[in-house]
């Protein structure tokens, strides 16, 4: 366990956040390379993992609920010394990490054949999505484990070992994939089922690494069977904290698909430009989610042990850091965006779209990237409700306007952006105001702290 409640939380920040990036920036490329390998085998086998791919947006939301609510319980024990009960919100994470998992998977199974029957487009399609999802399915499940283990160990300030298992995990994934999709040697051809198999391979290597970690080297926290046993408390902390977190991660997904059905009348290109755009925006944003990441357990912990003035210098720090991140990052998009899209597309019109649309959104970059850190700075005080809201007023400020000017004669897709950054900002505005007045609150702390979990209005449960 390292106590971060000691020395420069700066350097605490930046040290988490180097890992964090590393690993994030390793499935990143995981992701290109297994799309160029799919690539492949034909459109169809690109339209059958992008319809399974979409199972990947409702575990995404799901592990977020789970990784945040045991950050942010078991940091804050730590902060407060408290060993017995990090320990058992560990074992409880884990407990209930494995339940939503039997029963997302037992949902996803029974669902499989009409999922993949109505979204697809032929029936060449839907039979491949069916392949592909039977075994991407299984390893979609072991991301809730992982991710309650991961979680656990970032709570307690230790970041190389999930981070190194992770990489090992994608490594693994990027050489068994080709190998087994195309029959390589003496591995079977499996085609799309060959890469969901070297994705559920690859996670269950990382889960058994992760568990035989805290078996045998780590010793702050351990699995302790009689503390397997669902507590009502714990979990309910577990989704008070985790809920608001998950249903911010899904109105992203519903921000996608607004755009996506304003711009559908300038056809193909714009689209492809968008799609692009938005992912190079997302690999752009690794270093500030990372940095994110950091921030939680770090704030988490020095809340915890009371330590209101080392809570405030990790916020500042945090969002000086990314400020400083995100400003070099916006001068990059403004200056070679069409650079940057040209390396995707050769097609003129996806290059303009692209391009415009890095150059307009770069201008809330800043206000992004106070955005990530403010949201990760209320789960570490565990109130994720304030960064929900903030959320649902800045989709509705974009989608309606948005929406209203898309009807107008003239209507330029530009105009879609600059709505983006302007609800941005706001976002950063309201957020910064929301967590000034949760700090007013919450940073006055008793002079006899009982030990036990904090609640969000300030209320200790023992």
């Amino acid at each position: 366990m390292k106590d971060l409640t000691q020395g420069s939380v700066t350097k605490h920040l930046l040290q988490m956040t180097a890992f964090l990036a590393i690993s994030m920036l390793v499935q990143t490329l995981y992701l290109l390379a297994d799309l160029y390998w799919v690539g492949h085998l034909g459109k169809e086998a690109i339209a059958a993992v992008g319809v399974a791919g979409n199972f990947t947006m409702i575990v995404l939301a799901l592990t977020q609920m789970l990784g945040v609510g045991t950050t942010t319980l078991i940091s804050q024990a730590a902060g407060r010394k408290d060993q017995p009960q990090a320990e058992l919100a560990f074992n409880q994470s884990f407990v209930m990490s494995l339940i939503v998992a039997v029963a997302l998977g037992t949902l996803s199974f029974l669902l499989r054949d009409f999922y993949c029957e109505s979204l697809s487009a032929d029936a060449a399609t839907a039979s491949l999505a069916k392949s592909y999802l039977l075994w991407f399915i299984p390893g979609l499940l072991l991301q809730f484990p992982l991710v309650a283990l991961g979680s656990a160990l970032r709570a307690t300030g230790i970041i190389k070992p999930t981070v190194g298992f992770q990489v090992l995990s994608v490594i693994l994934n990027m050489i068994l994939a080709p190998l087994l999709i195309f029959g390589i040697g003496p591995w079977p051809r499996l085609g799309v089922t060959g890469a969901a198999l070297a994705t559920f391979i690859s996670i269950l290597v990382a889960d058994v690494l992760l568990i035989l970690y805290f078996e045998r080297s780590y010793h702050y926290l351990q699995f302790r069977f009689a503390q397997f046993r669902p507590q009502t408390k714990i979990w309910n902390s577990l989704l008070r904290i985790g809920l608001p977190a998950g249903a911010e991660f899904i109105l992203i997904s519903v921000y996608i698909i607004i755009v996506y059905s304003i711009i559908r009348g300038f056809g193909a290109a714009a689209q492809a430009g968008f799609g692009i755009g938005a992912r190079v925006m997302q690999a752009l944003f690794l270093p500030v989610v990372a940095l994110s990441f950091a921030v939680s357990p770090v704030v988490g912990q020095n809340f915890g042990g009371r330590r209101a003035d080392r809570v405030r210098h990790s916020i500042y720090s945090a969002i000086g850091i990314g400020s400083v991140l995100m400003l070099f990052l916006t001068i990059v998009a403004q200056f070679f965006s069409s650079a940057i899209i040209r390396a995707f597309s050769s097609d003129p019109g996806v290059i303009a779209f692209g391009s415009d649309y890095l150059k307009i959104v770069s201008f809330n970059f800043i206000a992004a990237g106070i955005a990530f850190t403010t949201s990760s700075a209320f789960q570490g005080i565990g109130n994720t409700l304030p960064p929900l809201i903030s959320s649902m007023t800045r989709l509705v400020l974009f989608a309606l306007p948005a929406y209203l000017v898309s009807l107008h004669p003239g209507f330029q897709i530009r105009h879609v952006w600059y709505l983006s950054v302007g609800s941005i900002v706001f976002q950063a505005c309201l957020n910064l105001l929301l967590l000034r007045r949760e700090l007013q609150r919450k940073l006055v702390f008793p002079q006899n702290f009982p030990e036990g979990i904090a609640e969000p209005g300030g209320a200790v449960a023992s």
